[in-house]
């Protein structure tokens, strides 16, 4: 049997990375026999690899929102794909604006896709995106899509995700402010990957990356969660498992493992994986039909 797994590949809110630091958002779901990237930061296609998936064999990507460190590496990933011996288009499922960027990206490299096609007999890179806009409810292949718009403003075309096959359930929460909505969203999911911020960081992540004003602190507070919001969503839906990602702050020695246990233990006493790059949480077997 193929292995049912989510894997954490990038874990860091937000784009920028330093040495030692994990890399930006990127989730890899394989479930049903389908192969799933969910946002593609940069270092996706590394994590892939690392978590033992060929570029080549990815059945979908979707994109949860137009944030660079969510789809910064989808045109190189795609790219990288195609020069390992990619053939077939790859449904590309995200908001308005995923077409403008793949256009771009491939009028960027124009010159080293024509060279490849003439030199090296490559097929033509631009079918290979079948670019899609996010719907309430999509297929892809075995799997159910379900999307639910969150709170991460000024972005209005952001998305939590829910993909179920055979009984089981799978929740990415994407970018979002704490919203009652995600309770019955991610109802008895098998796993519950949420964004998480602790608020204690804050103070000192805008003083070493703010601009001089407060724009940094409000985009902080109004559109992402702190993490025991995220642990009373995942209690009060009835999660299986809680997993954290896009975690702020991830990359700042004063703050480590004890403090996110501190956050969430009041709330969730279940199973709790702290995001980690390239992090595994195996998925259970599918129900036996009666």
């Amino acid at each position: 049997m193929s292995t049912e797994r989510v894997v954490l590949l990038g874990t860091k809110g937000g784009p920028a990375i330093r040495p030692g630091s994990p890399m930006p958002t990127a989730t890899l779901l394989q479930l049903g026999g389908a192969t799933v990237l969910i946002d593609a930061g940069l270092g996706a296609a590394r994590g892939l690899c690392d978590a033992g998936v060929a570029l080549t064999a990815l059945d979908a990507i979707v994109i949860t929102h137009l944030h660079s460190d969510h789809y910064l590496e989808l045109g190189p990933l795609l790219h990288t794909a195609w020069t390992a011996g990619l053939k077939r288009p790859v449904p590309v499922i995200g908001p308005e604006g995923l077409a403008t960027y793949w256009q771009g990206f491939l009028a960027s490299m124009d010159f080293d896709i024509a060279l490849r096609q003439r030199d090296e007999g490559r097929p033509p890179l631009a079918p290979l995106a079948d670019i899609r806009v996010i719907g309430e409810d999509q297929a892809i292949g075995p799997l159910a899509l379900r999307a639910m718009r969150n709170v991460h403003p000024p972005i209005e075309d952001s998305y939590a995700l829910r993909v179920d096959h055979a009984g089981r359930a799978v929740v990415i929460s994407g970018d979002t402010a704490p919203m009652p909505e995600m309770v019955d969203f991610a109802r008895g999911a098998d796993v519950l990957v949420h964004e998480a911020m602790l608020e204690a960081g804050i103070d000192a992540l805008c003083a070493r990356v703010g601009n001089g004003d407060d724009r940094l602190r409000v985009h902080l507070e109004r559109s992402h969660s702190p993490a025991g919001a995220v642990a009373r969503i995942a209690s009060e839906a009835g999660v299986g498992q809680l997993a954290l990602n896009h975690m702020i702050p991830v990359d700042d020695p004063a703050f480590g493992p004890a403090d996110w246990e501190a956050a969430i233990r009041p709330h969730w006493p279940g199973p709790l994986t702290l995001g980690g790059d390239g992090a595994e949480i195996p998925l259970p077997a599918a129900a036996k039909a009666a």
